[in-house]
């Protein structure tokens, strides 16, 4: 495969390091990072160069058709079962999975939250994951999980796999890296990354922020893929050849190290005496990537109206009715806006889907003041929503010419199940208790005229 080499500023300060990736979403790769690690013909030799062992990674049955089958073989050090051993149950209690449904005195609504708040003591990637909302149940492979992450230290001899979902993770403030088992990807805001189930990693922080911040979304179900583009054809929208997967990178570290595992909502730790990071080379189509959210060619009305916000989905995760997404992850980025005689923003509108949603940089047209970068909202299934009172005026009355929508960057994770909140986002210190009143001053404007009231 064609590698792509990026530069990414390392942790000290002036230090440079660059990356290798392979394009294409999907794809067969394969990769080595000693010469000859992987072989030719055949998956499984009786020896394997520099006494790797081979073994098999798979994201989906053995059984599944060719066209959703995934696995992948590993070259590594030692297998996997070197680096488990005799469990213990340990706790992560801000980390939720689902079903997940505690009593609270919140009563139903639209919800907002400003920013996590800055943590006053050492955190690493895992121990600062905090859950929002789940839904359905991790258990029937089905629904999602909402996380939001704050944290200040690196995982160093920690290292991570989830049994229960695969982890898109999406940084708002401060880069990062992700060391998997099948490579390197440093990831900034505006990208984003997936590490599908299963696999290990560890993250540690790039750059020199105060404080590393973003969002997870859980995905229980079906593995997140492509959507279909219909009408719109072979292009545009999230083009496969943006999506970069690493190359093979190993650790052959012999000190103490911690394998930390998510199995059925339950936590579990083991120590070992090396790193898990051992893959020297793979082949395969199971593998993590990354994606720059700034490569996205949105798709959008040129004359009048505007389609539904379907269009600016990146992945969509299917469920087993045809086109209703057990997740879907949206987003709104920059993009000229010039349909005549259209209220621009998005409509008024209630949804059998639940919507999450977060903000990477800038401000969103619907709402410009109150949603802020690391804040989230929550508009579960039915709960009408839409541009808050100052948006809906903008829109209504300022000069169709063409505008660009610049410097914004808001996603959303969407699920066709109800999205339950928990106890942590409940009592969160930065819920927003006015959110509700932003639509206080829509006001009555029919008064039986075609003309309407419009002063």
């Amino acid at each position: 495969m064609l590698e792509k080499a990026e530069k990414r500023r390392g942790t000290a300060a002036g230090q440079e390091r660059t990356l290798n990736y392979m394009p294409g979403f999907g794809n067969d790769f394969e990769t080595e990072s000693l010469p000859g690690a992987l072989p030719q013909g055949q998956n499984s030799p009786q020896k394997c160069e520099y006494g790797l062992y081979a073994e098999q990674l798979s994201g989906s049955p053995f059984t599944a058709p060719r066209g959703t089958n995934e696995r992948s073989w590993l070259y590594r050090i030692r297998p996997s079962v070197r680096h488990t051993g005799r469990f213990r149950r340990i706790d992560y209690p801000l980390w939720k999975t689902a079903p997940h449904i505690v009593e609270h005195s919140l009563a139903l609504g639209q919800l907002r939250w400003s920013p996590l708040p800055v943590p006053t003591g050492t955190l690493d990637f895992l121990e600062g994951i905090r859950t929002m909302t789940t839904a359905a149940d991790a258990l029937t492979q089905a629904g999602m999980g909402a996380h939001v992450y704050v944290f200040n230290a690196d995982m160093v001899d920690d290292y991570f796999f989830n049994a229960d979902g695969e982890l898109l993770i999406v940084p708002e403030t401060g880069a990062i890296q992700v060391f998997t088992e099948l490579g390197k990807m440093d990831v900034e805001p505006s990208e984003i990354c997936l590490v599908p189930r299963g696999t290990m990693f560890k993250v540690t922080r790039l750059g020199e922020e105060q404080v590393w911040r973003g969002y997870i979304c859980e995905n229980y179900g079906a593995k997140f893929t492509l959507p279909d583009r219909g009408p719109i054809g072979a292009n545009c929208l999230a083009n496969p050849r943006d999506f970069k997967t690493p190359v093979a990178a190993f650790e052959d570290k012999e000190t103490p190290c911690r394998v930390q595992v998510k199995w059925c909502g339950s936590f579990h730790m083991v120590e070992i005496g090396h790193s898990p990071l051992d893959v020297v080379a793979w082949h395969g189509n199971y593998a993590p990537y990354k994606y720059d959210l700034k490569t996205f060619s949105p798709v959008g009305a040129i004359l009048f109206d505007h389609p539904d916000p379907s269009i600016f989905t990146v992945l969509t995760a299917p469920s087993g009715e045809e086109g209703t997404a057990n997740v879907d992850f949206v987003i709104f980025p920059p993009r000229w806006l010039v349909a005549e005689h259209t209220f621009r923003p998005p409509w008024y509108h209630r949804n059998i889907m639940s919507e999450f949603m977060g903000l990477i940089y800038g401000r969103y047209d619907a709402k410009e003041e109150g949603f802020v970068p690391g804040g989230m909202s929550l508009h579960n299934m039915m709960l009408a929503h839409g541009p808050d009172a100052s948006g809906f005026e903008k829109a209504t009355n300022g000069e169709l010419k063409p505008v660009k929508l610049d410097n914004t960057m808001a996603f959303m994770f969407e699920t066709r199940f109800p999205q339950q909140l928990t106890k942590f986002a409940v009592e969160l210190e930065t819920l927003q208790d006015d959110y509700i009143d932003c639509w206080a001053g829509l006001k009555k404007r029919f008064n039986g005229t075609p003309e309407g009231d419009w002063s």
